[in-house]
């Protein structure tokens, strides 16, 4: 054998050797046929498979999204309604999950979109317009469900559903629009009566304290009145009776004296002693001081 045929020899072997090398990435999982037939699995890093006889099949394992496409659905109240979701999901990275979804499902991308589709229009028909745009918790879980059951045996687990639109046609769009505008503006109006209300109610009862506290200071500044008047006439009766009446009848004299009333002096009688006796006093009584000189007094009458 000659040098230059044992050098391709040699070629013929490094390039057969790096045509059978494969890489699997951490995100994948591999799954190795030789001659049809199932081989063993590949997990992350260095393979070398026998070229033209081994086939490795990469498998993504992380989570991935898929698009159930917008749809025509008729809802339970004849009302058609376009309608979009999306499905969340990932192939299990033990070996017998991802050769089931290479072995028990063909393209399991796909068949998830179709089988979301139709699970959509089972739902979503036995509902209407109304109660399907509020219950979309409620169509997630029933779509997320069904998902997962139906894939059981795919190798695959449905992570979540997402229920992206339910639009309806424009007029009832519209007209929905219309009767939720109306229905805010009622709330608006309720609310704002509500406040009105209130706020009558705060100025009534600040009017009922402030009336309350009046009467309470009128209350209290007539009984203070009356204790002074009480106090008063205790006083005039301890300290003032006979006294007041005399000072009384004195000044009734003496308003008859500036009216020029006449007065009758009987002979030998003395004025003094007359008005003495109009006022209710006791005649003059004279006394004699220390120096030897008259004085006059008036005596009151006993009451």
């Amino acid at each position: 054998m000659t040098t230059q045929a044992l050098s391709i020899i040699i070629a013929g072997i490094v390039f057969f050797f790096f045509l059978g090398i494969k890489i699997v990435r951490p995100t994948h999982r591999g799954l190795i046929e030789r001659l049809g037939k199932y081989h063993k699995f590949a997990t992350p890093g260095f393979h070398w498979i026998i070229p033209f006889i081994d086939k490795m099949y990469a498998v993504n394992v992380t989570e991935q999204m898929v698009d159930a496409q917008p749809q025509e659905i008729i809802t339970n109240d004849n009302l058609n309604a376009s309608v979009d979701a999306q499905v969340y999901f990932k192939v299990i990275e033990t070996e017998e999950s991802v050769k089931n979804s290479q072995y028990n499902v063909n393209d399991y991308r796909r068949q998830i979109v179709n089988l979301a589709r139709t699970t959509l229009r089972n739902i979503i028909g036995t509902l209407t317009l109304r109660s399907a745009n509020s219950e979309r918790g409620k169509i997630n879980a029933e779509l997320h469900n069904t998902l997962r059951n139906e894939t059981s045996n795919w190798g695959i687990v449905i992570v979540r559903t997402e229920l992206k639109e339910i639009d309806p046609p424009r007029d009832v769009q519209d007209t929905m629009n219309k009767v939720v505008k109306a229905e805010n503006e009622k709330i608006a109006a309720i609310d704002y009566a509500t406040a009105t209300e209130t706020a009558a109610d705060g100025v009534k009862r600040a009017k009922i304290k402030e009336a309350e506290g009046y009467k309470r200071a009128k209350i209290l500044h007539a009984e203070g009145e009356a204790e002074a008047i009480m106090l008063v006439n205790e006083a005039a009766d301890k300290y003032f009776t006979g006294n007041a009446q005399l000072l009384k009848k004195l000044e009734t004299v003496e308003a008859s004296l500036k009216s020029n009333a006449k007065i009758v002096v009987p002979t030998g009688a003395e004025l003094v002693n007359i008005i003495g006796d109009m006022a209710g006093v006791l005649p003059i009584h004279t006394t004699k001081n220390e120096n030897g000189e008259s004085k006059n007094t008036l005596l009151s009458t006993p009451v």
